[in-house]
């Protein structure tokens, strides 16, 4: 026959919506066009597919081949559509012999070297979690089929060649099938650049009131910001607070693994880095990144560094240092929860549900406040390197954290402790979490209506908020967020109401920066 038509998906912010693959052979002068709005790296397939095809022992048919990609409206990206502009060749000028009702519910993904060989593309998670829900099977790379073994409902074989997808459809022999392995906790999903699950709490010397407020954080998921001169430990601590988070579950582990997949963080090879992701993501920019980096953007509406630590944490060291707009654009995606990326051709809606770590030095120089070394700095620098940071930013940081330089008596005071803090740390706050859960959601992402009616603070408790509200200066949402920290206090203890050394705790975790 001289049509043919595959089946595949494009790639829309994490949507991945179908694609109808059209190969046409005609009569006429040699010609090979691609239409259906595709991208520079999709127009480009025709010499990939061209040099696969001669190089696998396959005639490239001489004539007008029309390749149209369906709907003709949507953006088309990347060499995902190569396999299937590839095979939907052979089957037009009747070199491959396949039955149609194979075709049928088949969907094709790869990218074609020179040589034939398949090379994964990025998304193939989202298009597997689509092809599941219309009950489609997946011919895919080898390399990167295990990313998505565990899927539930995904039906994938993986193909290391053009001539080995080809003799699969002729029914000469069969595709392995990507078995699912078990979800375990060792092997998590990639992380920040510096973050070892290795590391606990038991190394941190003294800081312990820090240390109380990491817990917090990480039982309630409570955005927080240590302050303290260069040394004091600001990073070690951020760097402990995935190890103490609970494990992922299944629904939130696969769509963290999809936001992996579409923005092609993928590990290379085996796909270890994706297949078992029951550990939370940790990001860590540099302040130098662009807001384009960290909210997500680029000409085609890429996920940015907030939605990459979505269901975990992002760290951002040197907050001061970060570009003022920057850190503006955090604002909205802390409260809702999601980011809207607009460019001219397309709109992309990312999840954003990450729990912000913030470390700043108390002034320019770092030592305000540190007895060992006097600070240098003027009163207009020290007021110029605070304004950096806004109003309404603060305000959206629920513990603030003063660290001091650690002194000798601390240091020989760790070295003869026990270690048993991490431990004792991750059940207080697994069993916190467990409260949250049973209410349906956790402490910081609680209304002002269902603040009410699981927070249950006592009357002695209010009067400490009023208090606090009054001599500190807190706005209405700044008291929420301090009865936020309180019931999460609370669940930490096992208490059912807020009492009023709950409330005062959390007043005290959420200082003032100029305190």
């Amino acid at each position: 026959m001289a049509l043919a038509q595959l089946r595949s998906r494009a790639q829309i912010g994490l949507s991945a919506p179908p694609v109808e693959v059209e190969v046409h052979l005609g009569s006429g002068l040699p010609v090979f066009t691609i239409v259906g709005l595709p991208a520079a790296a999709v127009r480009e397939s025709k010499e990939r597919v061209r040099a696969a095809l001669v190089n696998s022992g396959f005639d490239f048919p001489a004539g007008r081949i029309t390749v149209n990609l369906a709907p003709a409206d949507l953006p088309k990206d990347g060499g995902r559509f190569d396999l299937a502009i590839a095979i939907g060749i052979l089957l037009a000028s009747g070199q491959l012999a396949a039955a149609p009702e194979a075709l049928q519910s088949l969907e094709l993904y790869g990218e074609l070297a020179l040589t034939g060989e398949l090379r994964t593309v990025p998304g193939l998670l989202l298009a597997a979690r689509q092809a599941a829900l219309s009950g489609h099977r997946l011919i895919v790379p080898a390399e990167g089929a295990p990313q998505f073994a565990w899927l539930p409902g995904a039906t994938a074989q993986g193909a290391c060649s053009l001539l080995e997808v080809c003799a699969a459809l002729a029914g000469e022999v069969a595709l392995a099938g990507v078995q699912s392995p078990a979800l375990t906790r060792d092997a998590g999903l990639a992380t920040g650049p510096y973050c070892s699950f290795n590391e606990t709490l038991d190394d941190v010397c003294g800081q312990t009131e820090a240390k109380r407020a990491l817990i917090v954080a990480a039982a309630g998921r409570h955005s927080l910001l240590l302050v303290g001169p260069p040394g004091c430990g600001k990073s070690m601590l951020a760097q402990r607070l995935p190890a103490l988070l609970p494990d992922l579950a299944e629904p939130e582990a696969i769509e963290v693994a999809s936001i992996a997949s579409a923005s092609g963080r993928v590990d290379g090879g085996n796909g270890a880095g994706i297949r078992t992701p029951l550990r939370r993501p940790f990001r860590a920019p540099h302040h130098t990144a662009s807001a384009h980096a960290i909210v997500g953007g680029g000409a085609r509406a890429r996920p940015g560094e907030i939605t990459l630590a979505h269901q975990g944490v992002l760290f951002l060291d040197e907050l001061p240092e970060f570009d003022r707009r920057v850190l503006e654009a955090l604002r909205e995606p802390l409260e809702s929860g999601f980011v809207s990326v607009s460019r001219a051709n397309l709109q992309a809606e990312y999840p954003a549900r990450f729990q912000l770590v913030a470390a700043m030095n108390p002034c320019p120089c770092g030592h305000l406040g540190d007895g060992s070394i006097a600070c240098r700095c003027a009163p207009k620098a020290l007021e110029q390197y605070r304004a950096r940071l806004s109003g309404p930013l603060l305000d959206r940081l629920d513990l603030r954290v003063t660290l001091r330089s650690v002194g000798e008596a601390e240091i020989e005071a760790h070295r003869q402790s026990r270690r048993g803090l991490q431990d004792e740390a991750r059940r207080k706050i697994e069993a916190a979490r467990e409260c949250q859960r049973r209410r349906g959601r956790l402490n910081a992402e609680l209304s002002a209506a269902e603040l009410d009616q699981f927070a249950r603070p006592s009357r002695a408790a209010l009067q400490v908020l009023a208090l606090a509200r009054q001599r500190m200066g807190l706005s209405l949402r700044g008291t929420h967020r301090c009865l936020r920290v309180a019931r999460t206090i609370a669940d930490l203890e096992g208490a059912d109401c807020v009492e009023s050394a709950h409330a005062a705790e959390a007043v005290s975790l959420r200082r003032a920066l100029t305190d």
